[in-house]
């Protein structure tokens, strides 16, 4: 058989199930093959492939990959390759090349059309970039595939010139897949009990669950947390691992997350972090000050993010998350009652929209937005926050998941355009029976407006949220506070191209509401947000709207910047507010 055939025909075996791809001349055989024994996607640009891919993985039982032809297909991929790479996400890319004969020799820069060494380019942001010169039988295939999903999850490159997607090969039918998964490093039965101890003698810990989490496990961390009573938080990556209705959930601390929580978890003596790696946008730019009073437990399968130097880990062990959460919650833990009541005043004294922005009489507040969005959103429904600015903080920081809520970003590289594709990504991955919920900003959401067309074609129940405010928020901010309003790139009087959104969308026949205050409550809104289908609102942002509270940074006389430690945010609580907590170091 077509040696083509035989890699499709074994992806299908390994439980692939779609690829998403932009057709190329360098993939022509692996193209139609893959038709025949998996789904096709096609997309209007590579990106969009990989991002899809992501967030397809992240909420489905199969798997996808993506398909890119040489050259600009590769080139056009890197930043979803990045994105996962820095995310730990599982992704396969397989890229086409040019024939073997037409490979550039060692000191030549091309001999093939739109011949790029794809495997040196992708090599420092992938588990393994491979070009293969010849068949390789099903069992070496394999191991290279499932490093994607092994140990630290990452992306995976396998490049196949033309001439080898097209060889004559015997049909290799000795391999069989294994049936069971290869088992990671567990902590060890005296670590977990030393781990228990040093919780049960705290008086004020906290369990903080990362993406690291399987999503696969979270109906039995459920009920073992509330039968154990665990004062839990999460990471924005696990913000869908624990549902905000468990009365123990303490929120997300993060640089830009919800006071309260920064709060709490500066007060805390032990902090067990479990699948995260506890990286800058969780500690704070000023890590030292993380956790002062605590303790920290690291649970990383990773042990060079254990050894990192930020913050300063007293305790860490590179093992399966997963594993030991399961059985830390198994074990006798103690009650933290006094520890929860104060944490439950903390939340209750501080409320999650501040009465410290600025929003315009003519715009919808994008706290109030956040907030009735919530309330109108089902448990069964996918939420899309988009990479960065204020429709990812915002939603990121306010939005309580419901139990059985997806919430899925991509925030460590937190690249604007990430949202449409990744939406249409995760809706494809739950079959399209699920309402996905995209917000994003339309800086953003311009980035890869033109999948678009990908969405309205596949006939995708994809509800979009464009956070209308001329331009880059967190930009404009920026500028605002360092340059004294010296503005430049970052909205339409500054020169940024952005389009009329009612025309745009009527390129592919599709109706747009704006959407004002009240909107909650609009019968054409509800119609629209509750019909299955792909439908698009337009939130009308103030581009003067403030975003407070938040971490304050100053430029010191040596020109480097210096933050705040997380709970001391802008503006700060009165001393009345402190004094009622009973806090005396924010």
């Amino acid at each position: 058989m077509k040696y083509s055939d035989q890699l499709a025909k074994f992806l299908k075996n390994l439980g692939y199930s779609h690829f998403f791809y932009v057709g190329g001349g360098n993939i022509m055989h692996l193209t139609e093959s893959m038709s025949r024994y998996l789904t096709g996607i096609p997309v209007i640009h590579e990106v969009a492939a990989g991002i899809a891919v992501e967030y397809f993985n992240e909420v489905s039982d199969r798997k996808a990959l993506a398909l890119v032809t040489a050259g600009p297909g590769l080139t056009n991929i890197i930043t979803a390759i990045s994105g996962s790479w820095l995310e730990s996400r599982e992704l396969l890319i397989i890229g086409g090349q040019v024939k073997t004969t037409d490979l550039m020799g060692e000191r030549m820069r091309s001999r093939g059309i739109q011949e790029i060494d794809g495997v040196s380019l992708v090599s420092s942001t992938t588990k393994l970039s491979k070009r293969l010169l010849h068949p390789i039988s099903s069992k070496d295939f394999y191991d290279i595939v499932k490093k994607s999903w092994s140990n630290r999850k990452g992306p995976v490159f396998i490049e196949i010139p033309l001439d080898i997607q097209a060889i004559e090969v015997e049909e290799d039918k000795k391999f069989v897949v294994p049936k069971n998964k290869e088992q990671l490093k567990i902590i060890d039965k005296s670590d977990l009990c030393s781990i228990v101890e040093m919780f049960n003698q705290s008086n004020n810990p906290i369990l903080l669950i990362g993406g690291g989490v399987n999503y696969s496990i979270v109906k039995k961390i459920r009920t073992l947390l509330i039968e154990k009573k665990v004062p839990v938080m999460t990471t924005y990556n696990g913000a869908d691992r624990v549902d905000s209705g468990n009365i123990f959930y303490l929120g997300r601390p993060n640089t830009w997350g919800q006071r309260a929580s920064n709060i709490i978890i500066q007060e805390s003596d032990l902090i067990l972090a479990v699948g995260t790696r506890l990286g800058l946008q969780q500690t704070g730019f000023n890590w030292q000050e993380f956790g002062r009073k605590a303790k920290i437990i690291q649970i990383d399968i990773d042990k060079y993010e254990l050894s990192k130097g930020h913050p300063i880990v007293d305790y860490g062990f590179p093992v399966d998350a997963n594993n030991f959460l399961l059985r830390f919650l198994q074990e006798d833990l103690e009650h933290k009652d006094s520890w929860l009541e104060f944490s439950r005043n903390v939340i209750n004294s501080i409320p999650r929209k501040e009465d410290v922005n600025n929003t315009g009489k003519d715009y919808i507040s994008p706290y109030d937005f956040v907030l009735e969005l919530e309330k109108l959103s089902k448990a069964s429904d996918i939420i899309i926050t988009c990479s960065s600015g204020s429709g990812f903080t915002l939603t990121m920081s306010l939005f309580k998941a419901k139990n059985g809520q997806r919430i899925i970003t991509n925030k460590s590289l937190a690249s604007m355009g990430y949202g449409l594709s990744g939406a249409i990504g995760a809706c494809i991955g739950a079959g399209n029976k699920r309402r996905t919920i995209l917000i994003e900003g339309d800086g953003g959401f311009a980035q890869n407006l033109q999948e678009i067309g990908t969405a309205n074609i596949n006939k995708l129940n994809i509800k979009i949220f464009i956070f209308d405010d001329c331009g880059h928020a967190s930009i404009r901010m920026t500028q605002k506070n360092y340059f004294n309003g010296k503005y430049l790139g970052c909205d339409i009087n500054s020169g940024l191209g952005l389009p009329n959104w009612k025309k745009l969308f009527k390129a592919w026949n599709l109706e747009c509401i704006e959407i004002n205050k009240g909107f909650f409550s609009s019968k054409e809104f509800l119609q629209a947000f509750n019909s299955k289908g792909l439908s698009v609102f337009i939130v009308r942002i103030d581009p003067e709207q403030t975003y407070f509270p938040k971490i304050s940074s100053r430029i010191t006389s040596t020109g480097n910047m210096e933050s705040n430690p997380i709970d001391k945010m802008t503006p700060e609580l009165s001393s009345d507010v402190l004094a009622k907590l009973n806090i005396n170091n924010v």
